[in-house]
């Protein structure tokens, strides 16, 4: 009786020291292949169509590390009254729209001698223009920011929420003058 309650205690010791080593090894890779898409960056090219693209590698966290390093970014998804831990995914982009131009003017009118223009300006969208003889050179430049998450919709059955229904892609700008036109979320299955 005492060998076969030793034998059971050697290999639930066992079994405990096989799962924590499995574990270990899933986190450590987990880091391993974060700290290799901080390492990478963003890499940032021009298709051969002549459009921009940017790549990044995804960065894998725990909702306790997404909560400490994103604090802003739970707020804002809080604000859209989504539970975070329903959250399956989050990507925020950054784009920078610049036109630049020289424009010739002709016939012109001036009606006073001296002539204030004002140019509104915000923390998204610059103006910038130089009038010189018959020449007016202008550079015009907004800053934009997009955030999007993916999240699962609960099945509701009076009060109680169970399971998925849906998934779900939310996306938000942070310049008030951008006007989201279209969006589209795709799952491939394997």
């Amino acid at each position: 009786m005492k060998r076969l309650l030793l034998f059971m205690v050697a290999i639930s010791v066992i079994a405990i020291c096989i799962i924590q080593s499995l574990n270990f090894w899933q986190e450590n890779k987990r880091l391993r292949n974060n700290q290799h898409a901080l390492v990478e960056g963003v890499t940032l090219y021009q298709t051969k169509a002549m459009k921009y693209a940017a790549s990044v590698e995804a960065l894998t966290l725990e909702l306790d590390e997404f909560r400490k390093q994103h604090s802003e970014d739970v707020e804002q998804i809080r604000e859209l009254n989504i539970r975070l831990r329903r959250v399956e995914s989050y990507a925020k982009s950054i784009t920078n729209m610049s036109l630049s131009d020289t424009i010739t003017i002709r016939d012109t009118v001036i009606l006073r001698d001296s002539v204030k223009y004002g140019v509104k300006t915000t923390a998204w969208t610059s103006v910038e223009a130089i009038l010189n003889n018959n020449r007016l050179v202008y550079n015009i430049s907004n800053i934009d920011t997009l955030h999007q998450v993916i999240h699962r919709v609960p099945r509701k059955f009076w009060f109680i929420r169970y399971g998925t229904k849906a998934i779900r892609q939310e996306i938000w700008s942070s310049n008030p003058n951008t006007k989201l036109v279209y969006t589209e979320y795709i799952e491939l299955e394997r």
